[in-house]
């Protein structure tokens, strides 16, 4: 068990994305979702780089399209490869962030019974998230999420 220099790679162009370089980030992750193997890549590294990879997206429908591939691979992640990628989080602490993302996007595409539903998977997995920072920021996603679609 150490540190998985794919998901490294994964954060270090998330942080850029984040701030405000997002054309160079999806470059970047177009390039490293190549290298993982695409669809047939590691699952876990298919999730963290398609949730990602949604986030600097422009279009709310290839952000979509990113997110459901990342919710494809999250069921294919195991909590073995989760621990020899050194990521403490259980796998079932993937799922509220990505039905959070995924009910996002369907609010903002108007589609508030499908945000409803996203919400309500989200809602399903809070119990996973350890109350730390990472946990906090989902969960105060998941009430503001909530507040917008009801």
């Amino acid at each position: 068990m150490g540190v998985d220099s794919v998901l490294v790679g994964i954060a270090e162009i998330a942080q850029s994305g984040q701030r405000g370089d997002k054309a160079v980030a999806r470059e970047r992750f177009e390039r490293l979702w190549e290298e993982i193997g695409g669809e047939e890549g590691d699952p876990l590294h298919r999730c963290t780089l398609a949730h990602a990879m949604a986030d600097v997206q422009e279009d709310v429908r290839v952000e979509l399209m990113w997110d459901q591939r990342a919710l494809a691979a999250a069921d294919l992640v195991t909590g073995e490869r989760m621990a020899e990628a050194g990521v403490a989080l259980p796998v079932a602490g993937l799922y509220p962030s990505l039905h959070l993302n995924l009910g996002e996007c369907y609010r903002r595409l108007g589609d508030h019974e499908q945000a409803r539903e996203h919400l309500r998977l989200a809602r399903e997995g809070l119990d996973a998230l350890a109350d730390d920072d990472y946990g906090r920021l989902i969960r105060d996603g998941f009430a503001r999420l909530e507040a917008l679609v009801e």
